[in-house]
């Protein structure tokens, strides 16, 4: 018999809104049904946090779950004063764990995927960082197997194809213009699981590499970049759809000289990424973004490296080694020594912080977590919101926020406990 779980009590957050007192039920790996509770008193949302009107605290017809657990059957797993959110799409991480997918390692990659699992996020990219051409491609063709069992949702490289003067922490000496030749065998050596890839547009070959991963089905997203503000329009144009972390690794936002940042703000085509973990971004550039672009825009990433779920130490990151000092990553030795290298940020803390400290609310937070970046992969049928038929990939929350379950395709990764 497929198993039945109807989690109760929590406060459930649907694309319209929040139910208060909430039940979604969860039959083998996919939602079954989500609304109120059976016993649930519809009542006023509270605005702060984003809540639905009372309209949306009842049961609708298309959730159809007005009966109760028992008349159904399975299990039922009370969440009083929890929340339940979607679990959260990471389009840029590198690694955590002290694993890294830049080793091309199953192991080392499982153990990547498995850390920020337990953090919350139940879908991901894996992330690649500069190296040379024939690796790069030796660790797509171990990422792409893992992408076929269905533990990544596909791959991301960033690099090598970027600036020289806006690496960060990826090795200056391996970088190189974005040939179509080179950007087309990493492509073909990812068989299929490539979706998406960093270049630098104003370098030879950026415009006509864009078009090509356009016409691929490949995301093109413009970071580690110099770019000015005509050109990135340029790129755009041809088809570039991503800003990598937004703001950092690119010239800044200035009044003659708008630059990348503008450019990729303004269109509406453009989803731009956000690291929010307080290192990477002060808190009025992420108000900015938002403003501008608004959650269906933005989302939240990781950037995270083998440190991510890890105390401070030195760690590997592709061929440089990085040292974390109070959880911030930086790179220890060389021509970059000091710029900060990636992140040590896990999504359930980005999600804590957006609306604890940055004053985002719930609904919007959870778009930029989940569904935003669902929908730019084009698995928003699948994953991303709390809705019937989709996979049972479900983040529970404690009142202040804090992680206390991971359920992903309806097994628990972690189960809550909340006080």
């Amino acid at each position: 018999m497929v198993q039945r779980t109807h989690l109760t009590g929590a406060r459930v957050v649907l694309p319209e809104g929040v139910v208060d007192h909430g039940r979604v039920t969860v039959e083998g790996t996919r939602i079954a049904a989500v609304g109120p509770a059976p016993d649930a008193t519809p009542g006023q949302a509270d605005p702060a946090h984003g809540h639905a009107d009372p309209a949306h605290s009842h049961a609708d017809p298309v959730h159809g779950q007005a009966d109760s657990a028992a008349a159904h059957g399975g299990r039922a797993l009370d969440l009083p004063g929890g929340w339940i959110v979607p679990g959260f799409v990471d389009l840029h991480v590198h690694g955590g764990g002290g694993a890294s997918f830049s080793a091309g390692t199953p192991e080392e990659s499982m153990t990547a995927i498995r850390t920020h699992r337990a953090h919350g996020t139940t879908t991901m990219l894996a992330s690649t960082v500069t190296g040379d051409l024939d690796d790069l491609a030796r660790q797509a063709a171990t990422l792409s197997e893992l992408v076929e069992q269905g533990e990544l949702a596909g791959i991301h490289f960033e690099g090598p194809f970027i600036s020289p003067h806006r690496c960060g922490a990826h090795q200056p000496s391996l970088l190189r213009a974005p040939d179509p030749a080179d950007v087309r065998k990493l492509v073909d050596a990812a068989r299929g699981t490539a979706r998406m890839m960093t270049l630098a547009p104003e370098l030879p070959g950026g415009l006509e590499s864009v078009r090509l991963l356009a016409d691929s089905g490949v995301l093109a997203a413009v970071g580690h970049t110099d770019s000015t503000y005509e050109a990135t329009i340029e790129a755009i144009r041809a088809g570039a759809t991503v800003a990598t972390h937004l703001f950092n690794a690119m010239p800044s936002l200035l009044h003659r000289t708008p630059g990348p940042v503008a450019a990729l703000l303004e269109d509406e085509r453009v989803t731009v990424e956000l690291i929010n973990d307080g290192t990477h971004l002060h808190p009025a550039m992420l108000e900015l973004a938002f403003h501008r672009a608004g959650a269906d825009r933005v989302a939240f990433i990781t950037d995270a490296m083998g440190a991510a779920g890890m105390s401070d130490g030195r760690y590997p990151l592709g061929p440089m080694e990085v040292e974390v000092k109070e959880g911030v990553a930086r790179i220890s030795g060389g021509p970059t020594a000091g710029s900060i290298a990636g992140s040590t940020l896990t999504l359930d803390r980005a999600f804590r912080r957006a609306v604890t400290i940055d004053g985002l609310g719930v609904l919007e937070t959870v778009r930029a977590m989940s569904a935003t970046p669902a929908r730019l992969l084009g698995i928003a049928d699948r994953v991303g919101s709390v809705e019937v038929g989709k996979d049972a990939d479900l983040v529970v929350l404690d009142d202040d926020f804090r992680l206390r379950g991971v359920m992903r395709r309806g097994a628990w990764v972690v189960h809550p406990e909340l006080d």
